[in-house]
């Protein structure tokens, strides 16, 4: 069992220092993340480094489904839903049970009989892609029954609708796991560190120069094969390699806002049509999380912003099926995400493929790009395929379908002995639940702490879901670096609590200083980067459009070395 602790860090550092490796990927998000686990599990020489933390980017933003796309249907893309719709069930049943759980949605109709037809066959079909049956079957509501599942909706909102079921998972938990997992394969993982160009033997590529952002120190990582799985930054990869990019990466915005549950009165999520896409509405805790926008962004990739714009967008879409409209009082929560969009000869993003890419353009370098959240794994196989052929060296094929990440062993048994855990350790059930749902069997690494200090056992704040032995796993054992790591990826407070978890700073600070080596004056620094963050976000928010929003956002200082 392997702890992304700083101790891990550091022999991390000096081991690639010195030692040349296979595989060297770069990029941590959920493709990055995969492309390590399944490097490292068939037996290849492995390092990942990413240049601000696990999941920061696209991958700790996204709707948070696991879905095959049912909207693909009507683009006749049956591969592409089949696959997912794979991948889905092997998530939910055997790779990361304890992260992904069904979610039940509603598709209102409008009209009374072609629509239920046509969504009907849709959906029957989206049933049947699926494979072995992972989830209950769709079934068809009347409108008193559409209304019974959904008070909130208006009365003109439907005639009768469609229920079915997808999937979710904490998207960012889910990336830092595979990479966690990938660790324990044998692969050497790097947070803030950055890779700043390429070395080259003559037309290979051999390895990378990377600086430690922590310390400010570069070093070298000779490779034999380098992975950029850098999403909305691939082309900057093929630029360091001086060579013109295979092909071409589009960033599409999405924005989701996250209000409180009692504000919209439905016990199922909603998919609502719009002009341009789809709007959804999903359970998330004691929240509903609302999106997506999807508009093209050619500003800052490491912090994309939410504009009034946005909000608004969000805001009136979901309005118009509301019995009782959502104001912008009543948000909780705002975040935007870029979608790596293979550009095709489409003029707009919408219409762009969700299908990805891998291309070996030059010796000792291979880039993947495209593909969606939820066929990650499918993603990274293609890309080790590549490289197990560049290496040019038997390596067994991908076994990731099998290999359950961190957590998922003998999940399903512990879930349903909880009631015995609650017993055992003194805990109220509902939090180990909790602690199950996001730990899985690794939950017995918290108890331990929890046991030496009971008081780590308690929610960070009052209002918190989330408990103090969360915030110092997340950096004896997760790998975090930072404050904002802790608030905004290893849990969710900063976009589940109103104040966005300025409350929760100091606390959170104070808990984790002593495991990162922390003098008052660096707790209090970190505090006083994420509270400017914090508010750069709220006024970005309240910017008229995108220039505005972005310029706003990048007020907020960045993180700054140790």
């Amino acid at each position: 069992m392997t702890a992304l602790s700083p101790s891990y860090r550091a022999d991390a550092l000096r081991k690639l220092a010195r030692e040349e490796v296979d595989v060297l990927v770069v990029g941590g998000g959920v493709t990055g993340a995969g492309v390590a686990l399944d490097a490292a599990s068939r037996g290849l020489s492995t390092a990942l480094v990413e240049a601000r933390d696990f999941a920061a980017g696209t991958s700790s933003r996204s709707s948070k489904l696991i879905h095959g796309g049912l909207r693909y249907l009507e683009q006749l893309d049956f591969k592409l839903v089949r696959e997912a719709l794979k991948e889905r069930g092997l998530l939910l049943q055997k790779l990361a049970p304890h992260l992904v759980r069904p979610v039940k949605f509603l598709v209102p109709l409008q009209h009374r009989v072609w629509e239920r037809g046509y969504i009907g066959a849709g959906v029957t079909l989206y049933d049947t892609l699926g494979g072995a049956r992972a989830l209950p079957r769709h079934r068809h509501l009347s409108r008193r029954g559409a209304f019974k599942a959904a008070p909130a909706l208006a009365d003109d909102a439907l005639v009768g609708a469609i229920q079915y079921y997808d999937a979710q998972v904490d998207d960012a938990r889910h990336t830092m796991t595979i990479a966690r997992t990938a660790a324990e394969q044998g692969a050497s993982v790097l947070t803030r560190a950055r890779v700043t160009s390429l070395l080259r033997d003559g037309e290979r590529v051999v390895g990378a120069k990377v600086v430690d952002r922590e310390s400010g120190i570069e070093f070298e990582i000779r490779a034999r094969t380098v992975v950029a799985a850098t999403g909305v930054w691939s082309d900057d990869m093929a630029a360091a390699a001086g060579i013109p990019a295979p092909f071409t990466v589009r960033a599409s915005k999405g924005i989701h806002l996250v209000v409180p549950r009692e504000k919209i009165d439905l016990d199922t999520g909603l998919i609502l049509r719009t002009e341009k896409s789809v709007l959804f509405v999903i359970p998330w805790g004691r929240h509903w999380i609302v999106g997506t926008t999807d508009t093209e962004w050619d500003l800052d990739r490491e912090h994309p912003a939410a504009s009034r714009a946005d909000v608004d967008y969000v805001l009136e879409h979901l309005n118009k099926v509301l019995r009782t409209p959502v104001t912008h009082e009543d948000i909780e929560g705002v975040y935007a995400g870029l979608r790596p969009l293979l550009a095709a000869k489409a003029a707009a993003t919408t219409k762009l493929s969700r299908e990805h890419a891998v291309a070996h353009p030059v010796p000792g370098l291979v880039i993947v790009a495209g593909g969606k959240y939820t066929t990650y794994r499918v993603m990274a196989a293609d890309a080790v395929d590549v490289v197990v052929e560049e290496l040019g060296r038997p390596a067994p094929p991908s076994w990731t379908d099998r290999l359950p990440i961190a957590g998922a062993e003998g999940y399903h048994e512990l879930w349903a002995d909880r009631g015995s855990v609650a017993s055992r350790t003194g805990l109220p059930l509902p939090r180990v639940e909790h602690l199950l749902q996001r730990y899985g069997t690794r939950i017995w690494n918290l108890l331990s702490l929890v046991e030496e200090d009971p008081s780590l056992g308690e929610p960070i704040t009052e209002t918190s879901e989330y408990l103090r032995v969360e915030a110092v796993y997340a950096v004896s054992h997760e790998g975090a670096l930072h404050l904002e790591d802790v608030l905004t990826r290893r849990t969710r407070i900063s976009i589940e609590e109103r104040d966005r978890g300025v409350a929760a700073a100091p606390v959170v600070a104070g808990l984790i200083a002593p495991v990162l080596g922390w003098d008052a004056h660096r707790a209090d620094r970190e505090v006083a980067n994420y509270l400017a963050r914090v508010e750069a976000e709220r006024s970005a928010q309240e910017a008229p459009d995108d220039a505005a929003a972005n310029a706003t956002r990048l007020a907020a200082p960045a993180l700054l070395p140790s």
